[in-house]
């Protein structure tokens, strides 16, 4: 799905990311962790083709610089850490955002479909006649969720969803079916590139983990693999006890 080697980037004389390798499996959860300023925002963008970087990213076989924007649009979609919180219009025509590489004027009977699906899954269909900018953060974070899922609601195969926190503002309960709803869009063998900070959440729901640590990759692996309190301990500069979960068995980390 993904294919990106020896990537790097500089910003002025700051070098934000060094060397690092991704590789995305069809139907794979990837999830990038680690401390602040670790370069995992800019990971995500070189990957998703927002920032340019001298080595090539390869989506699907091919140079993803050389996918035209309307075609792509059609294959990934990207959930960004920043949101404008001033947008004067309701919820339902937010979500439609998500909808616009599909229709010129007017929205068609699948884009209202795919609209309201998306609502429904995301908890944000019973807001959709409210004013955007009357909601809470969290209920804004979940729009936006609604929006790059109905993206990808087409019948492309192995379509690639990014994310950059999204679990932003949302309570435990939204944290939760956040997760679940991107889990379950990679369980259709497509994939998804997840910047988290909850390490436990990325245990429990990620197939594989790359911990950054100043711009380079400390570890890449599945969460067992990745998750031991060396590698945890040194990425964060801070002590942590690893165990087991008692009901799913993933690793568990306990900081302090």
């Amino acid at each position: 799905m993904i294919r990106a080697h020896q990537i790097s980037y500089k910003h002025k004389e700051f070098h934000i990311l060094d060397a690092v390798d991704v590789h995305l499996e069809y139907g794979e959860f990837l999830a990038i962790v680690g401390p602040n300023g670790a370069g995992k925002s800019s990971l995500l963008s070189v990957l998703a083709n927002e920032i340019k970087s001298k080595q090539p990213v390869f989506f699907k076989d091919k140079p993803i610089a050389g996918w035209t924007v309307q075609e792509l649009a059609r294959h990934k979609a990207k959930f960004s850490q920043h949101n404008s919180n001033d947008i004067p219009l309701e919820v339902k025509d937010v979500v439609m955002m998500g909808r616009y590489p599909y229709f010129d004027a007017q929205p068609k009977q699948e884009d209202h479909e795919a609209m309201n699906d998306m609502m429904y899954e995301t908890d944000v269909f019973h807001l959709k006649d409210r004013e955007y900018n009357t909601l809470s953060g969290g209920e804004k974070q979940r729009v936006h969720l609604s929006r790059v899922m109905a993206q990808l609601q087409n019948g492309i195969a192995h379509k690639l969803l990014f994310l950059d926190e999204p679990l932003n503002n949302l309570d435990v309960k939204h944290q939760y079916k956040a997760l679940e709803t991107i889990k379950k869009f990679t369980q259709k063998a497509n994939s998804a590139v997840v910047v988290l900070h909850d390490l436990n959440l990325a245990a429990q729901y990620a197939d594989k983990i790359l911990l950054m640590k100043s711009g380079k990759v400390a570890a890449y692996g599945t969460p067992e693999e990745v998750f031991t309190s060396e590698n945890i301990s040194n990425a964060y500069n801070f002590p942590c006890t690893i165990c087991g979960h008692p009901v799913t068995n993933n690793p568990m980390i306990i900081f302090g």
